[in-house]
């Protein structure tokens, strides 16, 4: 059965204020994978960074489908939806972690159980009552769904962003919610400055 809250304990932990910032100094980036990144789970990915500090890593990679619609997720939450166009949106695949735990982005909209801010721009909510709210064309807009998260352990994504397996750059509403799946690496990348033929790295994984 899904859960979309049983991971806040996680991805809240860095807060008293579960409407605080993220910190961390890949705080408010993206993960880029480098072509040559080893892990398939992250081929060609970016992942919105949710949690970086002492104990460890959380992202939301944004550009990789699930086998689900936001339809069948909801009737496995017994939430009831009319609507086509909410009940037959694709859900993205968040991460290989834990991928019966469900994560909404949105632009920050106060009043939700469980949330967190990532910059000015993007929250992440973990509380069942945003996706009853989306249900029936009452829930921020624009958003995504994602189930799993890519979590990495105490010093493991610094040790992989070291040996060139990702690149970081900022966190950008435009490429999360606006961007064609298929571009978004394509765009992030792009916001580096980088040819994207001149690219290269070792590989990694999460």
């Amino acid at each position: 059965m899904l859960d979309l809250a049983g991971i806040k304990t996680n991805i809240c932990s860095m807060s008293n204020d579960s409407q605080d910032v993220v910190s961390g100094y890949l705080q408010q980036q993206m993960l880029i994978a480098m072509p040559a990144m080893a892990d398939p789970n992250f081929t060609r990915s970016v992942t919105l960074m949710c949690q970086h500090n002492e104990e460890g890593a959380i992202g939301i990679t944004i550009n990789r489908l699930s086998g689900f619609t936001l339809g069948e997720i909801l009737r496995q939450l017994d939430i009831p939806c009319e609507r086509e166009d909410v009940s037959s949106m694709l859900v993205l695949e968040g991460g290989p972690v834990s991928p019966d735990h469900g994560f909404v982005l949105h632009p920050p909209q106060e009043g939700y159980e469980s949330s967190i801010r990532i910059n000015n721009e993007i929250m992440v909510t973990t509380s069942r009552d945003i996706l009853v709210a989306i249900a029936v064309g009452e829930g921020p807009q624009p958003f995504l769904v994602a189930l799993g998260y890519a979590g990495w352990g105490n010093g493991q994504l610094e040790s992989e962003i070291r040996q060139n397996a990702w690149l970081s750059v900022g966190a950008d509403k435009a490429i999360v919610f606006d961007s064609p799946l298929q571009s978004r690496w394509e765009k992030a990348v792009g916001k580096l400055g980088i040819n994207i033929d001149h690219l290269h790295g070792a590989g990694g994984h999460a």
